[in-house]
């Protein structure tokens, strides 16, 4: 992974962004297209949330045995991870509809899946989306001391075994979300004044989350105990679920930013980075599986990590059409595209990458 990168002038930076806006919005035009979401979105959030919601009634309405109920806890986990990536993800982006409230209602569907509006967009759209693969202030890359994920974070022994153990605890991301992250984010970026658009109150903030919270822990720990399911298979349940959406989640995004193809720049004494903020994202992202029309569907365009960190208000049914024109205007500025032709292939290299960055540095 490398820290340093080429700088372009600020020249040549705009004359890439402006060419490349220029074709993508020419190509909307000519096809008489909006860049938000179609029919197919819309179909393909049905989908989703049947594959979420159905398991879940099935569990609470019909006597089974306890290994089916594990089955569709797995199958609700996936559709969790679905409903996130595809509808949840394009709402709080404001890509999903050209209507301001459908948005906000997709982007809502966070509540049912154990998260925060309010959080989720300031780590997301923020934090991530302005500060990529930036070691301090991009908080997907912080995993506290269990997980090194860049060369600048601190070195522990155990590391030298995380490319074996991460991958176990990859699953805990969202069950983390329901317990105990969302109060810790909250706490924090009310206190660092971040927001994402018009500063929020932070009373209704915290009481909007507390209530959230208490309407999830209502729906899938209380009322199937209430229904005469026991305790301990709802428990379990209840992990398995999170553990599946978790998994899926983790891996997606590590994919993209934690291999050895992409940068982690860092700011100079005045915090800046040398690029500019487009050429920063080629720079520190990369894609996987373009071609594989499943990962592509069930990805929510999320394996096009390139086309959506450039244009984020755009929906990613459309990312599949806008990234030959990226990756062409990419290759005429002789600006890096990072992209593995397979799953596989970025599998391999992310956990390849993470067994590099569990060696101790002093030995290298």
């Amino acid at each position: 992974m490398n820290t340093t990168i080429p700088t372009f002038s600020k020249q040549d930076s705009l004359k890439f962004f402006r060419t490349l806006n220029t074709r993508v919005n020419n190509y909307f035009k000519e096809n008489n297209i909006k860049k938000t979401g179609n029919w197919k979105l819309h179909l393909k959030a049905i989908v989703m949330f049947t594959i979420f919601l159905t398991p879940y009634f099935l569990i609470l309405t019909l006597d089974m045995p306890f290994w089916v109920m594990l089955l569709l806890s797995i199958v609700i986990g996936i559709g969790m991870a679905g409903v996130g990536m595809n509808v949840m993800h394009d709402g709080n982006h404001g890509s999903y509809s050209n209507k301001s409230w459908l948005n906000k209602f997709m982007g809502g569907s966070i509540y049912i899946l154990a998260g925060n509006v309010y959080n989720w967009q300031v780590q997301h759209n923020v934090l991530h989306h302005t500060y990529t693969n930036i070691h301090g202030h991009d908080e997907d890359l912080d995993a506290g001391r269990i997980i090194r994920f860049t060369q600048e974070a601190q070195w522990y022994k155990f590391h030298k075994f995380q490319h074996y153990y991460s991958v176990f605890l990859y699953g805990l991301l969202t069950f983390n979300w329901a317990i105990t992250t969302d109060f810790k984010q909250m706490r924090s970026y009310l206190k660092r004044k971040l927001s994402y658009g018009e500063p929020q109150n932070p009373a209704k903030l915290w009481t909007v989350l507390v209530i959230t919270k208490v309407i999830y822990i209502s729906i899938w720990l209380v009322l199937p105990m209430i229904l005469g399911i026991t305790w301990w298979k709802v428990l379990l349940g209840f992990l398995v679920m999170h553990y599946t959406a978790g998994l899926i989640l983790s891996i997606i995004f590590q994919l993209a930013h934690v291999v050895e193809e992409t940068a982690n720049p860092i700011p100079n004494e005045e915090g800046e980075i040398e690029n500019t903020w487009a050429i920063h994202q080629l720079y520190t992202t990369a894609n996987f599986a373009p071609k594989n029309r499943i990962v592509n569907w069930f990805t929510g365009g999320l394996n096009h990590q390139i086309e959506h960190h450039i244009f984020p208000h755009i929906s990613h049914v459309h990312y599949g059409k806008i990234a030959e024109i990226v990756k062409q205007t990419a290759k005429e500025c002789n600006l890096p595209y990072h992209e593995f032709k397979t799953m596989r292939g970025a599998v391999i290299a992310h956990f390849k990458h993470l067994k590099e960055l569990g060696q101790n540095p002093a030995m290298a």
